[in-house]
């Protein structure tokens, strides 16, 4: 049962500790978030974010550093950013490709390393984007060369922090760190907004209020069912004498994950979906040509429809390239040879591997259709309904990441249970 997991986790003292430290890097980083950065009024930046729904988004995924002007205001967004970009570089780079693929445990380290580097100038290039607006917007006094250095520096260190944060949490086993923080940054602003909701309650919009619970259910179901669904392959080994012994001859099965992706193709969606707003926000005080455009820009990208339009086809192309990037049925079919493993019917080497990418892409089409349309669930009832409140249209997309981040955890929890546990699990 569900409690013997729970007990045993907190009898298991090395299970324990990963636990309570865990726990107590989330302390640290919510501490983070409410440390604001020296020298910068910081008075009307939440009525700026109440009132923006691009940069509303941002300061949900940061959990309120945002909108606290805190050393972390960027969140984990530099990170993600730099391992998108490199990671579509692989499809240009053949060496780099080889490096992120071939070259095993020591390749990824060093790929990783890259995303590490390019992080530092993605944070100074966002940090100075981030001032920059908030000063045009008035949102903030002109800040003088000193202070404006001083910040940059706090904005990249703060970066720099929440990415060695999550990836000590990565390594203590208990799920990704990059989702576990952003998913710890969404659930901490949860109490605020059910209050904000109470407060701002407004009875003419209780059919749109169930609406939205119903919508809930049905994404948390959709979200379990897809995450959980798998497509097995049969797999069967020949029969090997060694000595005296019989090894092989058994039949078992090669399961394919529907979304094999997990949570990451929204994070990445997100992440680039949020650039034009931000963008047009830069220039939009600018004269002239520019700023036409770029109010053009802005207010096109802040259609409810289009929004969710483009939120519908990032989600589904980052399904298809995560997918590709981390899951290559090459190396699984050449493994496969070499334990002697084939698949009924299908002759071992390149034809395996076809038929893998065939049935791969078949299940994974569903999948990735299926979490568009979780995603933009809520943007459509908004826009049949005009109920346009920030909460009300992050809604489903909070509630896609939270539910993917704790199943993928308690996963994971489950795995290192089992390897302690094994006859009880």
């Amino acid at each position: 049962m569900w409690y013997d997991k729970i007990l045993f986790l907190f009898k298991n003292k090395e299970l324990r500790s990963k636990f309570l430290f865990v726990i107590f890097l989330f302390v640290v980083f919510r501490l983070a978030a409410n440390i604001p950065i020296p020298g910068i009024g910081s008075e009307n930046l939440r009525k700026f974010f109440d009132q923006n729904q691009v940069f509303g988004l941002l300061n949900l995924f940061t959990g309120g550093a945002l909108s606290n002007f805190s050393i972390v205001l960027l969140g984990l967004g530099p990170y993600i950013t730099a391992t998108i970009i490199l990671q579509l570089l692989t499809m240009i780079f053949p060496a780099l490709e080889r490096l992120y693929k071939e070259e095993g445990e020591s390749g990824r380290q060093k790929f990783n390393q890259y995303s590490r580097l390019f992080t530092i100038p993605l944070a100074a290039f966002e940090g100075y984007g981030m001032l920059v607006v908030f000063m045009r917007q008035g949102i903030i006094s002109a800040l003088s060369f000193p202070v404006m250095i001083s910040a940059i520096v706090t904005i990249v260190a703060g970066a720099m922090f929440l990415m060695w944060l999550g990836e000590i949490i990565s390594e203590q086993g208990m799920g990704n760190g990059i989702s576990l923080l952003i998913f710890a940054g969404i659930v901490a602003r949860v109490p605020i907004n059910i209050f904000q909701t109470f407060v701002a309650f407004d009875p003419s919009k209780i059919p749109s209020y169930l609406a939205f619970i119903v919508l809930s259910v049905v994404i948390i179901a959709g979200v379990v069912l897809i995450t959980e669904a798998r497509r097995n392959i049969p797999v069967s080994y020949a029969k090997r004498v060694r000595g005296m012994k019989m090894y092989g001859g058994m039949s078992t099965y090669l399961p394919l994950s529907v979304n094999p992706a997990g949570v990451m193709p929204i994070i990445f969606a997100l992440s680039i979906l949020l650039f034009p707003g931000m963008i047009a926000s830069y220039f939009g005080t600018y004269s002239g040509v520019i700023g036409s455009v770029a109010a053009s820009v802005g207010a096109f990208f802040g259609n409810v429809w289009i929004n969710g339009a483009f939120y519908f086809l990032l989600v589904i192309l980052f399904t298809y390239f995560y997918t590709a990037v981390t899951f290559d049925p090459k190396t699984i079919s050449e493994n496969l040879q070499k334990m002697g493993g084939f698949v009924p019917g299908v002759r071992p080497g390149k034809s395996t591997s076809d038929f893998m990418k065939h049935i791969l892409n078949r299940v994974l089409f569903t999948g990735a259709v299926f979490l568009g349309l979780i995603a933009v669930l809520p943007s459509i009832i908004a826009g049949a309904t005009g109920v346009t409140g920030f909460a009300f249209l992050v809604g489903g997309t909070s509630l896609l990441i939270i539910v993917s981040v704790v199943l993928d955890t308690v996963r994971q929890i489950n795995a290192q249970l089992q390897m302690r546990e094994y006859e009880t699990f």
